[in-house]
């Protein structure tokens, strides 16, 4: 797909989503808005937003509460504003989540953010600031949603293992509490590593981590796990 095209996709329960090849959105993605759990009227926030993706599988999932998707990109908060144009309780913000002026109280905040700090960095535009801590911090990630959220209220995220501990210091420094992780690894496996977290925190939580079984993407003949079908609302085989 060349970088200017836009197209349209649909979750499985007909919401529209458009992407480009700048702006899409992967299985990280899905599993994170399914890890939320938001309820049909809770007021939810996705910071860095892309596409719009985890607003959108909100909706598709039956989601009617207030829900902001906040994207630096222009051409990203577009996407999202053009998917969302008759779903009224979805809005496309495009703003700097660092220096966000938004209403707060939120139930529930969300992110999947850059996963890495050094290393290699693509040149293609837009994929260094999605993948590394260009534009925004796991720290800034975590500041910014303890001021949108209300007591009680949760920040969910994804991120690689190894950030892990960066991630709960963040969240505790910035008063979110640890509440739920869980661990996706492609196979049962265990002598391989997962690949991928999903951490819940609350806004002035109380100690106390559960541990979660892991996620497994792939069954045992290959083929993707009845979790994975089940949360990207499939009966049968991607």
């Amino acid at each position: 797909m060349p970088e200017t095209t836009t197209a349209t996709e649909h979750l499985a329960n007909g919401t529209a989503v458009r992407v480009t090849q700048k702006h899409r959105f992967g299985t990280d993605a899905m599993l994170l808005s399914a890890f939320c759990g938001v309820h049909r009227d809770w007021s939810a926030c996705d910071l860095g937003s892309g596409c719009g993706i985890i607003p959108l599988r909100w909706h598709d999932m039956g989601h009617r509460g207030r829900a902001v998707g906040v994207e630096l990109s222009p051409e990203g908060a577009q996407l999202l504003r053009e998917a969302a144009e008759e779903l009224e309780h979805i809005t496309s913000v495009c703003a700097d989540l660092r220096t966000l002026q938004l209403e707060g109280n939120f139930d529930v905040v969300s992110c999947n953010p850059p996963y890495f700090t050094g290393g290699f960095r693509s040149q293609k535009p837009g994929r260094s600031e999605a993948r590394h801590e260009v534009t925004c911090t796991v720290a800034d990630v975590a500041n910014t949603a303890a001021r949108l959220l209300k007591d009680g209220g949760r920040l969910c995220l994804c991120n690689r293992p190894e950030r892990l501990c960066d991630c709960m210091a963040a969240a505790r420094l910035a008063g979110l509490e640890p509440k739920r992780l869980r661990f996706v690894r492609q196979r049962a496996d265990l002598t391989e590593t997962p690949w991928l977290f999903l951490l819940d925190c609350r806004k002035a939580g109380k100690p106390g981590l559960h541990l979660l079984p892991d996620l497994v993407v792939e069954d045992e003949t290959g083929g993707f796990s009845a979790e994975i079908l089940q949360i990207y609302g499939k009966k049968e085989a991607l």
